[in-house]
Formats: C-alpha cells, sequence, structure tokens
C-alpha cells in the first residue's frame, strides 16, 4: 500500500511544519491473526509485509517567525467572547507572533463565523484561523439549532479554504460554565485554540 502524504499550501515561503522521512519497516508474524486486511496465518512461520514510507508533518511551537493568523470574533455574548479573544492574543504573544501578522474580524454572532472565516482562508493570506464564539443554551431549541450550524459551518470554512479553521465556539449549558472556559476556572480556551493554532 503506498502512502500519500502532500504539504498544505501555504501563503508565504516559511512554514512551522518540518517533514520527517521514515524508513520502511519490515513486520513479522508467528501465528494467525489478522492486520489491516491481512491475514497471516500459522503455516508461514515468519511472515513479512513491507509498510511504505510514512512522513510525519510536526508541528512547532518555537517557529512562529512569518506566520500570520486570522481570528473571527463574536459579538453575540462578549462578556465571554472578549476574554477569549484575549487569551487567543497573549498566546500569540506568547510564542512570538507579530501583532502585525494577527487580524482580529469581528462579526455580530457566532453564526456569522463560518462564512467570514471561509473567506479569509480563500484569501491565502493565513496559516489558520481562530473561530471564537460563545452559544449558550436558553429556553428554547434555538441553541440547538445555532450551535449545530455553527460547528457545520467551521468545519466547511476549513474545508472549502483548505486553511485550519480552529472550532473556538463555546457551546454551555449556562452562563457560568462559559465564563469558567473563558478565563475561570477551567482554563481559556481562547488561548487553547491560539496554541492549537501555533503548532
Amino acid at each position: 500500500m503506498d502512502v500519500v502524504c502532500s504539504s498544505l499550501p501555504s501563503p508565504r515561503s516559511r512554514s512551522s511544519a518540518a517533514i520527517l522521512p521514515r524508513k520502511p519497516t519490515a513486520l513479522s508474524f508467528s501465528s494467525s491473526f489478522q492486520f489491516q486486511g491481512f491475514v497471516v496465518d500459522r503455516k508461514q512461520s515468519s511472515s513479512s509485509i513491507q509498510t511504505a514510507a510514512v512522513r510525519h508533518l510536526v508541528g512547532s511551537v518555537t517557529k512562529t517567525q512569518g506566520l500570520r493568523f486570522a481570528v473571527v470574533v463574536a459579538r453575540f455574548n462578549e462578556i465571554v467572547t472578549k476574554p477569549l479573544l484575549e487569551g487567543a492574543l497573549d498566546t500569540f504573544r506568547k510564542y512570538s507572533v507579530n501583532e502585525e501578522d494577527i487580524d482580529v474580524v469581528w462579526v455580530p454572532g457566532s453564526f456569522e463565523i463560518g462564512i467570514v472565516a471561509e473567506r479569509l482562508g480563500k484569501s491565502r493570506n493565513y496559516h489558520a484561523i481562530l473561530c471564537i464564539g460563545a452559544v449558550i443554551r436558553g429556553d428554547t431549541t434555538h441553541y440547538d439549532a445555532v450551535a449545530n450550524s455553527v460547528a457545520s459551518g467551521v468545519l466547511s470554512a476549513g474545508l472549502n479554504s483548505g486553511v485550519p479553521c480552529i472550532f473556538g465556539v463555546l457551546t454551555c449549558e449556562n452562563m457560568d460554565q462559559a465564563l469558567n472556559r473563558a478565563g475561570g476556572k477551567s482554563g481559556n480556551k481562547g488561548a487553547e485554540c491560539a496554541l492549537m493554532a501555533v503548532s
């Protein structure tokens, strides 16, 4: 079986990822069992299966020079999204991402995040796009519709643009849960998203 690993398109010449080649490995089996569609029986005392060279794409959290990021932030529930944004920007600073390499785009609500993230991705100006919002359950089924649409929109944005879109939209049962994840006792999910983008 041949394994092909193609590199992602990069808006700039430098990338934070390194491709590490790996030599083919011979696997030998002495008893009967099934391995990825191959059946090895006991009659063969020493069978070998050659695996194709596997390339590993490894991110680096130390080489951020030349990387550009966009952050799409929802204004709705700003009491939650603003600390998430601050956590993301703080993480970018900690990893030496230049301020001029970060663009923040505000949208009215979480529902609009996907379409803006896709447009930014298709511009080919960014290595990753953070999508930050907060959807908090209320008394109606509106929460379910918005939460599902936002998740689908961010996924589609990444698939259609070819640029990683990091899902940083909180979907919480109540405001306390949201605030705990925006710098409270459960950490800051915006900071975690920025770390994912850098790596």
